[in-house]
C-alpha cells in the first residue's frame, strides 16, 4: 500500500504577494487620480500647504488610504503563510520566528498609516494645520521607516533560514539581503533626511523579491513532495 506524502495546506504565497502589490499599487493610482493632477506633497512642508492639500484632496485621501489599510492584510497573510510553510519544509531555526516579527510589524504599519491618513480627510481635522501635520507626519512613519524596517526583518528571516536550508537560490539570497538591509538603515531617516530613499527603496525593490520568493518557495514545496511520494512508492 502506498503512503502518501504529507501537503501543505494553506494560502497560495504567489496569490498573496500578487494581491498585497495590486491594491498597494492601486492606493497610488486612485489617489493620484482623484487628486486631479496635484501633486504628492511632502510631510515636511510647511502646515499650512499640508493642511490645504488634506482640505482639497479629502476623496483621494480617503480612498488611497483605505486601499493602503487594506494592503496589509495580504501581507500579514504572506508573512504567516511563508513561517508556516517553511516549518514545513523542516526549517526550525530562529530565522522563522524573524520572518514572523518582522512580516507583523510591517503589516502593522500599514494599517495604522491608513488610519491616520484616513483621518486626516475628516474636514475638522483638515482645518488645523499643526493636527494635520502632526497626524501626516504618524502616517508618513509608520508607512515609511517602520513598515521598511519591518519588510527588512521579513526579507532578513527568510534569506538567511534560506541560504542555509537551500530553498531559495544564492542569488534571490543576496537580493533579499539587499532589502533587509535598506529596510534596516532605512531607520535612520529619523536623524538624517537622505536615509528617507532607502524606504522605496526596500518595498519596491521588496516587491520584486517578495513575488520570487514566492514562486520559489512554492516550486520548493512541490519538489519535496514529488520526492517524497516517489520515497513513498
Amino acid at each position: 500500500m502506498t503512503k502518501l506524502t504529507p501537503r501543505f495546506r494553506g494560502p497560495s504565497l504567489i496569490l498573496l504577494a500578487t494581491v498585497h502589490i495590486v491594491v498597494f499599487m492601486a492606493n497610488l493610482v486612485a489617489a493620484a487620480a482623484l487628486r486631479h493632477g496635484a501633486p504628492y506633497i511632502n510631510p515636511f512642508a510647511a502646515g499650512d500647504a499640508i493642511r490645504a492639500f488634506f482640505a482639497q484632496n479629502p476623496a483621494a485621501d480617503r480612498i488611497g488610504n483605505f486601499l493602503l489599510f487594506g494592503s496589509a492584510v495580504p501581507f500579514g497573510l504572506f508573512a504567516v503563510t511563508t513561517v508556516s510553510r517553511m516549518r514545513f519544509l523542516g526549517v526550525r531555526a530562529a530565522g522563522t520566528n524573524i520572518t514572523l516579527f518582522g512580516g507583523l510589524t510591517a503589516a502593522s504599519a500599514l494599517i495604522f498609516s491608513g488610519l491616520f491618513g484616513w483621518v486626516l480627510s475628516l474636514p475638522d481635522v483638515a482645518a488645523s494645520a499643526s493636527t494635520v501635520k502632526a497626524i501626516y507626519f504618524l502616517s508618513f512613519l509608520t508607512g515609511g521607516a517602520a513598515y521598511a524596517v519591518g519588510f527588512g526583518l521579513l526579507a532578513a528571516g527568510i534569506s538567511v533560514t534560506s541560504y542555509f536550508s537551500r530553498h531559495l537560490p544564492r542569488w534571490l539570497v543576496g537580493l533579499g539581503m539587499v532589502v533587509a538591509v535598506a529596510g534596516e538603515l532605512s531607520s535612520l531617516s529619523l536623524v538624517i533626511y537622505p536615509a528617507n530613499y532607502l524606504i522605496p527603496i526596500t518595498r519596491y525593490v521588496g516587491f520584486v523579491w517578495m513575488l520570487l520568493a514566492a514562486v520559489k518557495l512554492t516550486k520548493t514545496q512541490r519538489t519535496v513532495a514529488a520526492e517524497g511520494f516517489a520515497v513513498a512508492r
